[in-house]
């Protein structure tokens, strides 16, 4: 498949979008929280290894690492223009507010509410940390495989890994609520307490 994809093998190309195509928006979807940001990103990830197909190196596993590193790369340009697009709006005169009458099913709203308590958890963690932390925890990468992801040492994963962790349990002590009647966990003790991938041997 390596071999294949540096050569550009519209097939094999083919091939890999199909197997990988969802964890690649997965992963974008969790580092920006907004589905059009994240399908933008998916595309724009693709593209990027069509054209940067030469880089791969023929031996090897899974291209799944390069991918994500790629979409990694794509979701922190799209927070830098999102932020610069918020205070643009922000000098902007407000519009009247108008009530929203479009329908929502209860499963969006729901999906919408557990990606912005998500989101939220992790917006309080650096973006190394942030980063780190969906490629071992939600895309399922092992160390090694995140560090080639990121370009970092496996050292280094390991500790921005346990400090997002850290992080996450005590943010998740500061906001502690009564449990809910169904129990639930607060997102970032939900986050912090994910299993992750032990390193390929």
């Amino acid at each position: 498949m390596r071999r294949r994809v540096r050569e550009g093998d519209r097939e094999a190309f083919a091939q890999l979008y199909e197997e990988y195509a969802r964890a690649v928006y997965n992963h974008a979807l969790r580092l920006t929280g907004d589905w059009s940001t994240a399908e933008e990103i998916m595309s724009d990830t693709f593209l990027a290894a069509w054209r940067t197909r030469t880089r791969v190196h023929e031996d090897g596993g899974t291209l799944l690492p390069w991918l994500l590193g790629i979409a990694t790369h794509k979701a922190d340009n799209a927070r830098r223009a999102q932020r610069r697009r918020r205070l643009f709006l922000a000098r902007q005169p407000q519009p009247p507010a108008q009530e929203d009458f479009a329908p929502r099913t209860i499963g969006r709203i729901d999906d919408a509410r557990r990606l912005l308590a998500v989101h939220a958890a992790l917006g309080r963690l650096r973006r190394q940390e942030q980063e780190v932390l969906a490629l071992c925890v939600w895309s399922g990468l092992d160390y090694r495989q995140t560090a080639e992801a990121l370009g970092i040492a496996v050292g280094t994963v390991r500790s921005r890994l346990s400090r997002a962790r850290k992080k996450l349990a005590r943010l998740a002590e500061e906001d502690r609520e009564p449990p809910t009647a169904r129990g639930e966990m607060t997102s970032a003790a939900a986050i912090a307490a994910l299993p992750v991938r032990e390193e390929l041997t």
